[in-house]
């Protein structure tokens, strides 16, 4: 087996995030939808490639890596030719593993909380609580952000790519004050002109939003 497979779903922030590096690396790469709303996660197939049953999953070459955060640092690690995106130096690597897991603990932890009810078992509430933290999320990135023009300084890295895909998810739940967060909005505008952005990222993004609108009340 050769080649690169990456199996997903479009409006899904994290297989973003990961079309995102692969399109940064410049890296050809085949594309197969895997749709968990229809439940084609859960097929023998899919789940003999991941046992946990979710997206994006990364085939490369019979390699098999999930979660997108591990699979960005890996393509990373494997194929860029410099360490710019994910750094080797271990104070810098460190700092963005800060950045990734804040996406995964804080930002896609408060969109999951809100889209899984809703998408499983249309629950079409969002209790307070759910949507301060998304702000919260907000807050905080717009802290780290400081006067940065990426999250992790001077440079673009794969926790822009991760943090970025979540982010522009989030106003499907919760609007992003450009004035409450000028940071993060600048940030958001910045990476929306690499030339790769709209396809691996933007369309996906506007879809989602598109979907959910009007569906869900903020209690």
């Amino acid at each position: 087996m050769s080649g690169i497979v990456l199996y997903g779903l479009n409006i899904s922030p994290p297989v973003r995030a990961c079309q995102l590096t692969l399109r940064a690396l410049e890296l050809e790469y085949e594309f197969k939808e895997v749709n968990p709303l229809a439940g084609e996660h859960l097929t023998e197939e899919f789940l003999k490639k991941n046992p946990q049953h979710t997206i994006p999953l990364l085939d490369d070459g019979g390699d098999l890596v999930w979660d997108s955060h591990a699979i960005a640092c890996y393509l990373v690690d494997k194929y860029a030719q410099s360490d710019e995106l994910y750094p080797k130096d271990l104070v810098k690597r460190s700092q963005v593993n800060q950045r990734l897991y804040f996406d995964a603990s804080v930002l896609f932890m408060a969109l999951r909380n809100i889209c899984v009810p809703y998408f499983y078992n249309n629950v079409t509430e969002i209790p307070r609580e759910k949507a301060d933290n998304i702000r919260d999320g907000y807050g905080h990135l717009e802290t780290f952000l400081g006067e940065n023009p990426y999250v992790n300084g001077d440079t673009l890295t794969v926790a822009d790519f991760c943090c970025a895909a979540t982010v522009s998810t989030l106003p499907a739940f919760v609007e992003l004050d450009a004035e409450k967060y000028p940071k993060v909005t600048a940030w958001l505008k910045r990476l929306q002109e690499l030339p790769y952005y709209e396809e691996a990222n933007g369309v996906g993004a506007t879809e989602y939003v598109e979907l959910l609108k009007g569906q869900l009340t903020l209690l």
